[in-house]
């Protein structure tokens, strides 16, 4: 199957509340404008360089998604078109990104990376660490950074019941914080979790935002 009938077949299984990102790392311009004529806009990259190279070459209505891990001193390359920033695990990122969304007269969307997975490669903020950095006297000074909700990755596993408790475990931390800190903002809405391994899984316990590349694109291109 060809990218158009991929994306065809997953909408039909995601349900029109749940944003598709099209994870396109690795791949070419012609396979995005194949999904972006089929009517796709929402698009994911995972490195600073190649977002902001794809984004002064393809439409403008691109709705670009960073879902890498960020660095600080990257920030500035982004913060004039980015859509929103996944993966957000500091107050020191969050800072930098107000401070350049400020330059460019910009509130930025992001999503708080809280780490779920029991295993120490992936990055992310424990559900203490979140409700510490939420409440902080400097955070509340960010003017320029809006934050839509949390985002979190399963371990890798086959073991479908523990995928499942950590995304419960993140749907328990998301709903703390929309009913405490964010109980205000109706804009407090994300929770992303699911991939292309585990997204049925991930609808199931809630998800509001999947990230897909191989199932739409195919394997990756090195």
């Amino acid at each position: 199957m060809g990218i158009v009938e991929n994306l065809q077949k997953l909408t039909k299984q995601i349900p029109d509340h749940v944003t598709l990102v099209a994870v396109s790392k690795t791949k070419p311009d012609e396979m995005i404008m194949e999904a972006y004529h089929a009517g796709h806009r929402d698009f994911g990259e995972n490195k600073v360089q190649d977002l902001a190279a794809k984004q002064e070459r393809l439409p403008n209505d691109i709705r670009w998604h960073m879902i890498g891990h960020l660095q600080s001193n990257k920030v500035k390359y982004l913060t004039s078109f980015v859509h929103m920033i996944h993966g957000v695990d500091s107050l020191k990122l969050l800072k930098v990104i107000n401070r350049e969304a400020l330059k460019n007269e910009r509130v930025i969307d992001c999503l708080l990376q809280v780490h779920i997975a029991r295993e120490d490669t992936k990055f992310g903020l424990s559900g203490d660490e979140v409700l510490q950095m939420v409440h902080s006297e400097s955070y509340g000074e960010l003017e320029n950074i809006r934050i839509r909700g949390v985002m979190g990755m399963a371990s890798y596993t086959e073991n479908s019941a523990q995928i499942r408790e950590e995304f419960r475990q993140l749907k328990r931390i998301f709903e703390e914080l929309k009913a405490t800190v964010f109980s205000s903002r109706k804009q407090f809405d994300q929770l992303s979790f699911g991939m292309s391994g585990d997204y049925q899984l991930a609808v199931e316990e809630g998800s509001t935002m999947v990230r897909i590349g191989s199932l739409i694109f195919g394997s990756r291109n090195y």
